[in-house]
């Protein structure tokens, strides 16, 4: 895997853009199927988790779930949560197991289908052209940030979260963090188990128990077919493609993050955020309104599983239901963050695609690219890792082999059939 030099009009079979673990994928199984391909990684294999993410960071999911094609989690914990080193490690070894065909250093500027069929592909090292294109950058890509953002003064530091490292590398003083999902949340234990004074302004994200009745949620999950359920059967159908992820930590062998508890601990609340002027921070006042909702919700899951267990018979300890430790007294609707000793700002409200440098008519109107489990309807044009693609896995380590399957599958059924002697 070295920089590669510039191209000379080049035409392969396939080109895979994206060199992490959706597009690691695809080339095993192009490379076991036979199909000459390159893969082009705009900076080094595994880079989202390598470069943004935290160091204390680890998977929300257990490692038994890291299912690859022909290398599933190896290790020695599988109910553990690898850390960010290990699972740049776990990526790195897999394309060694294959001695992965990967151009790292490659960034692609235009991706546009030809007239006669196939594709051309504009990078930093020139041109390409290949008869079949598989997109394999996930669905994240830009930062969103609010406008009303720029009217901080500039003593307030701010970063978004991909750009969080440590509590120890923040100026002195409070921390905001704008954002309850999976890495806001996070981040923000993280910042308060490093001695951080942390200020969270809690959205409408669902959180899920860590353990319920002797199992991991995960585990109960699974066992009850909720990863293999495509989105189109789901209750909430597309709309599930768009819903924030349930927050809840691997972190020092996975627990749950109970915001009610670190309120207790002295994490300030809030609810969620509005605006922003100069150094005053406008807030809704639906912080008790989110927390019981994500309550709810971690209810729900608990309900499906007792059914679960009921209608299989199966033996579990029961456990007591959850009960609040702590409710806001007062919503707090106005925050001085100069007042509060407020000196950093860490926005953590998520990512918008960007799929602009493809020049084809296929995004609909929040930005993805219209398909069917990554089969577009311009022939020879695949994504791979989006979230919910097909299923809850889809973006993850557990459901992307079986993406990656469907996708090669497709590809291979193109090929011309090779005349016998």
């Amino acid at each position: 895997m070295q920089i590669m030099t510039p191209f000379d009009s080049e035409h392969l079979e396939a080109i895979v853009i994206g060199g992490g673990q959706a597009g690691l994928s695809a080339s095993r199984l192009l490379d076991q199927g036979g199909i000459q391909h390159v893969v082009l990684e705009k900076h080094r294999i595994a880079h989202a988790w390598r470069s943004q993410r935290w160091d204390n960071f680890c998977l929300v999911t257990p490692n038994w779930q890291c299912q690859l094609p022909g290398f599933s989690y190896d290790g020695d914990d599988p109910k553990g949560f690898m850390l960010k080193d290990e699972i740049v490690d776990y990526i790195e070894r897999f394309a060694e197991s294959f001695d992965a065909n990967v151009q790292e250093g490659v960034a692609v500027r235009r991706l546009a289908p030809l007239p006669n069929g196939g594709f051309e592909v504009l990078t930093n090292h020139g041109r390409l052209t290949a008869d079949h294109v598989v997109v394999a950058i996930g669905g994240y890509h830009d930062e969103i940030v609010p406008p009303t953002a720029n009217t901080l003064p500039p003593h307030i530091h701010q970063l978004h979260s991909v750009n969080y490292r440590n509590a120890e590398s923040l100026p002195d003083g409070g921390v905001l963090v704008v954002g309850s999902g999976q890495s806001g949340t996070q981040i923000a234990e993280d910042l308060h188990l490093g001695g951080r004074e942390v200020h969270l302004c809690v959205g409408n994200a669902p959180r899920v128990n860590r353990r319920y009745r002797g199992k991991d949620v995960v585990e109960w999950l699974d066992e009850m077919g909720y990863y293999d359920l495509p989105f189109d059967e789901h209750p909430q159908g597309d709309r599930v493609r768009a819903k924030t992820n349930h927050y809840v930590t691997g972190r020092d062998g996975g627990r749950d993050i109970d915001l009610r508890m670190r309120a207790l601990e002295g994490m300030k609340l809030y609810g969620k955020l509005e605006s922003v002027s100069g150094t005053f921070i406008s807030l809704a006042p639906d912080l008790s309104d989110n927390l019981d909702q994500a309550d709810a919700t971690a209810q729900r899951i608990r309900d499906t599983i007792d059914e679960h267990i009921g209608k299989h018979q199966i033996d579990a300890p029961v456990e007591a239901p959850y009960t609040p430790p702590w409710a806001p007294e007062d919503e707090v609707v106005e925050l001085d963050l100069d007042a509060a000793g407020i000196s950093t700002v860490i926005w953590s409200i998520g990512f918008k695609p960007n799929f602009r440098w493809i020049n084809a008519d296929l995004l609909d109107e929040r930005g993805y690219p219209r398909h069917h489990r990554g089969v577009t309807d311009i022939k020879g044009l695949y994504f791979l890792g989006l979230p919910w693609q097909h299923t809850w896995g889809s973006g993850r380590f557990s459901g992307v082999a079986r993406d990656a399957e469907y996708l090669v599958e497709h590809i291979a059924a193109k090929k011309p059939a090779v005349a016998s002697t």
